[in-house]
């Protein structure tokens, strides 16, 4: 672990500072949209722009990198973040938020895409595993701090928006300073989304479906606590219970689904997230089971993600993992696309509940779908199935490669025979 640290620290305090600058914008336009009086509607389309804007640069990122160096790259679009950050309260308008988004979206994207090519760089096969998992905890860890940082002033006025866009300029100088400008990049060509739907209906269904419960849940919870006239205190707990939750429930799921029919585990997993939003939907309106719904929603949510992804990992060859990840990634930005904007209108038909009404459906919709693949064909045998990777959702297809890597080399090691006492 200090091994890792001492090698990598820099870029896991800048991601932190990074996040920590995503965290609270998101959190904070929610709020504010509503002091603006923003319609829910009109929210769900301006924090429905940082998801298109995700899914693109995802994609562009890769060929800016090629073509000017990470350097360059990841100056050019932190900078970017940090003044759209500036500008969002100077014009307060649903098109310039908009707009904001999309290109805030865009940059993150890239951001990743830099960094984690970096991080993959710096850590050795020895280490991987340990780099990935301080990865997403300090990304964790960065999107709860700025929740309690919302508490820092009033966000009608103009001090919130100029801390993320002060953390995020800090947070490239311990990475440009110190970390190599030229690590080996390489990223393999995503599969077609019809060889990825053949290989596994059920991986692909479920990131789609995924996709919207995790940007409803990272896009529209401020402004579900604005609308349900939670106090400010109240929204950045709120908010921050769902990533606590996926911090501490991620790796005893893991544990889990290499131990059982990961289908089932899917489905199980499923149906509790389905509970937590009918926990919010019914009781919404005593805070304390509002935690508990978002608890649930976030305990379970987050890590369906890498649960789907082994799971597809384990009716594919070693060699495809890397390419088929790039188009899971892609699969599960098509969702999120459209899950702020169908969470804003059901808010609007249902009050703030409909935040929660969506999500019910959404997991619903996996269960059945979950239970209706079981029936059409027989799961792998444990010993045949891959290692679980832990991966955060939003994470670039670079770290989603990485971590498939790493949990290859895990399960060909653990099938290696120990040598026998001589």
């Amino acid at each position: 672990m200090f091994a890792v640290l001492s090698s990598a620290w820099a870029l896991l305090l800048g991601m932190m500072l990074l996040q920590v600058g995503n965290g609270m914008q998101g959190t904070l336009l929610g709020i504010r949209g509503e002091m603006e009086g923003f319609t829910t509607l009109e929210m769900s389309l301006v924090m429905s722009g940082y998801f298109v804007g995700f899914l693109f640069g995802s994609r562009r990122a890769p060929e800016m990198i090629a073509r000017v160096g990470h350097v360059r790259v990841f100056a050019a679009l932190a900078s970017m973040i940090s003044a759209v950050m500036i500008l969002y309260p100077a014009f307060t308008n649903v098109y310039a938020w908009g707009a904001g988004r999309i290109l805030i979206g865009f940059c993150f994207s890239g951001v990743y895409v830099t960094a984690e090519s970096w991080l993959n760089d710096a850590a050795s096969n020895e280490n991987r595993g340990k780099a990935l998992s301080l990865y997403m905890i300090m990304q964790m860890v960065g999107i709860v701090s700025a929740q309690g940082l919302m508490l820092a002033a009033d966000p009608g006025g103009f001090i919130l928006f100029i801390i993320p866009s002060v953390l995020i300029s800090l947070s490239f100088a311990p990475i440009l300073l110190s970390v190599s400008p030229t690590p080996a990049f390489d990223t393999a060509k995503p599969m077609t989304l019809r060889q990825i739907m053949k290989i596994s209906p059920l991986g692909c269904v479920g990131m789609f479906l995924l996709g919207g419960v995790f940007s409803a849940q990272f896009g529209m919870a401020a402004v579900y606590g604005a609308e349900a006239d939670l106090t400010i205190a109240q929204i950045s707990t709120f908010v921050a219970t769902f990533y606590v939750a996926a911090l501490l429930v991620q790796y005893p799921l893991g544990w889990l689904s290499d131990r059982m029919d990961r289908r089932l585990l899917i489905l199980i997993v499923s149906a509790a997230c389905a509970l937590g939003a009918l926990v919010g939907m019914v009781f919404g309106g005593f805070f304390a089971l509002l935690l508990v719904a978002a608890f649930l929603v976030g305990g379970t949510s987050n890590p369906l993600y890498s649960l789907l992804i082994a799971y597809t990992n384990d009716f594919l060859e070693h060699e495809d993992m890397a390419a088929a990840a790039g188009g899971m990634v892609f699969i599960n930005g098509l969702g999120a696309v459209f899950g702020p904007i169908i969470t804003g209108w059901m808010m609007g038909v249902f009050g703030p509940s409909g935040f929660f009404v969506f999500i019910a459906i959404l997991c619903a919709m996996m269960v059945l779908y979950a239970a209706y693949r079981m029936t059409q064909r027989a799961a792998p045998s444990i010993e045949d199935t891959d290692s679980y990777a832990a991966i955060a959702p939003g994470a670039s297809p670079v770290v989603v490669a990485v971590a498939q890597e790493y949990a290859i080399e895990e399960a060909q090691d653990s099938d290696t025979p120990d040598a026998k006492p001589e």
